[in-house]
């Protein structure tokens, strides 16, 4: 009987620890989204003071005004992104299943490959490939722009693919070829289910990396490529809080928006579609 309340005393003490850890979490991430809010409104304030002095909409004005063309690169640097996640998502899955289930020369290079542009520094790495692309003319275009963030979101997708692909395996896919599937029924009603989590948070990772990629896009894209964090970082160095904070809610809003239309559409696709769009 001792033991039996030891136990349950035990387990309300973790509970409670939990509890307070989660809490504290929750605050340590809200905390900072509130002080954004605040400063997004503010004209001045001044330190030492407890209050502001007065408030401005000078930040939604920079943002939704429409001369400063925030909302149109929000939208390409979205739709920029986006493609650069789903590119790594199938890179990524592919170059995975290659290096878990196969045995080939050179498998080791690219395995090691994969995980250069992070090991390289970012100014090394965009000097290099700035000259290259100059040279094949992929230099000031989208184009250069999605290849060169593509290159540093592989290595985040490569990796968390190859962790998943080799927890899943292929005995699952071997019995549903034993049992007579078709390959498009082992992809749509195995493969993909399995793989599902892998590729939400691979898509997700490189997407967050592409869209707040500041360096290299000013870098390869010449200037003519714009996003929004083009937009923002000025703001960010100048001092300028009110501008600033507004533009990071609108960049934290966006990606956590972006993030669950992700995971959302994947669960339905996996739960209603999966079979009968590959069929």
């Amino acid at each position: 009987m001792n033991t039996i309340r030891k136990k349950a005393q035990k387990n309300k003490q973790v509970s409670l620890f939990s509890k307070v850890i989660l809490l504290l979490f929750v605050v340590s991430v809200l905390f900072p989204i509130a002080v954004i809010m605040v400063w997004s409104f503010i004209g001045r304030w001044p330190w030492p003071r407890l209050w502001p002095e007065n408030f401005s909409t000078r930040g939604l004005e920079e943002l939704f005004g429409g001369y400063s063309g925030a909302m149109q690169a929000l939208g390409s640097s979205i739709l920029l992104s986006i493609i650069v996640a789903l590119l790594a998502v199938i890179i990524g899955a592919m170059t995975a299943r290659a290096l878990v289930f196969y045995d080939f020369l050179g498998k080791k290079t690219i395995a090691f490959g994969s995980i250069l542009p992070i090991i390289v520094p970012g100014t090394v790495f965009g000097m290099g490939i700035h000259v290259l692309f100059i040279r094949v003319g992929l230099a000031d275009n989208v184009v250069g722009v999605i290849l060169v963030h593509l290159i540093c979101a592989l290595p985040y997708s490569i990796k968390i693919m190859t962790d998943i692909t080799a927890a899943f395996g292929c005995k699952l896919e071997e019995q549903a070829e034993t049992l007579g599937a078709a390959p498009r029924q082992i992809l749509a009603y195995v493969t993909f289910p399995a793989l599902l989590p892998g590729l939400v948070s691979s898509a997700c990772m490189a997407y967050i990396i592409s869209f707040s990629q500041y360096f290299l896009t000013l870098l390869i894209g010449g200037g003519q490529v714009r996003t929004f964090s083009l937009m923002m970082v000025p703001f960010l160095q100048s001092g300028d809080r009110t501008v600033a904070s507004a533009y990071s809610l609108v960049f934290i809003g966006s990606t956590l928006l972006v993030f669950v239309i992700f995971e959302k559409a994947l669960k339905k696709f996996r739960q209603e579609d999966s079979g009968y769009f590959f069929i």
